[in-house]
């Protein structure tokens, strides 16, 4: 059972990339896709049902080799290192490109955001999404009220030592001829309440990489998802629902969900 499913903040994240392969998807499919930071391979079915190819890639290789094991019956999905800010493929390669909360681990986020222009295709899209740092202060009242990382926990939780400007984003985007189709916010000051604090510390405890970096850390008692999905994920979806009814016109969400294209020559 694929248990990150019914955190809401997770869950948003996967619905943002579900609904914007529904929204944008072709009825031939993507050719050629990348996703990449896969991490344990949660999303990676999802992506390749809807595309032809897709290359799913990491620079943990403890997480890739789970990933390749738990995915080995999707036919049209391979694995490989990579590092997201120095990428081995060629420029114009990918039609599609997903990232799900990579950018806030990688150190130089506008250096991806060069390589995430240089290897998509013109005319072609990428999903991304970051944690930002105008976040709820009912996720984190302590880093909120000091205004600054003051702790390793809340909004900075998960390995994330920095968290991401969406307008600095945007700027960068347009730098490198992507233009924005799409900007959503993920998850407002409810889903905020209900995570706050405790799911960066279970996280700490149990997630086999809870850092989200390169190298391996080995745990008495660790948590690896399946490809399955729980039946409770409907109670998630509503309470998803609910709050971006409430808060959807808010500056402040955890998360920031965009969808960008390359600009056609």
């Amino acid at each position: 059972m694929n248990y990150k499913l019914l955190f809401p903040t997770y869950r948003n994240r996967y619905l943002f990339i579900r609904e914007n392969l529904a929204k944008f998807g072709r009825s031939d499919k993507f050719a050629n896709a990348l996703n990449l930071g896969t991490g344990e391979g949660d999303y990676d079915p999802m992506i390749a049902a809807n595309c032809e190819r897709l290359t799913a890639c990491d620079i943990n290789e403890n997480d890739i080799a789970f990933a390749r094991q738990m995915n080995a019956d999707v036919p049209n999905l391979r694995y490989q290192i990579e590092d997201a800010l120095n990428l081995s493929f060629p420029e114009n390669t990918f039609d599609l490109l997903t990232t799900v909360d990579v950018m806030e681990h990688v150190g130089k986020p506008q250096r991806m955001t060069e390589e995430i222009a240089r290897v998509l295709r013109p005319g072609g899209l990428a999903f991304v999404t970051f944690p930002q740092t105008n976040f709820p202060w009912t996720y984190d009242p302590i880093n909120r009220l000091l205004g600054r990382r003051a702790m390793g926990q809340g909004a900075y939780a998960f390995g994330h030592e920095y968290l991401v400007d969406p307008q600095q984003f945007k700027e960068w985007a347009e730098q490198c001829g992507l233009e924005v189709l799409t900007e959503k916010n993920l998850s407002g000051y409810l889903v905020a309440l209900m995570e706050m604090y405790w799911t960066g510390i279970i996280q700490r405890l149990f997630k086999e990489n809870a850092g989200n970096i390169s190298g391996r850390e080995e745990k008495k008692v660790k948590l690896r998802p399946s490809t399955s999905e729980p039946l409770l994920t409907k109670l998630t979806d509503a309470f998803i629902a609910l709050d971006f009814a409430l808060f959807k016109k808010s500056k402040y969400s955890v998360g920031k969900g965009f969808v960008v294209r390359k600009f056609q020559r």
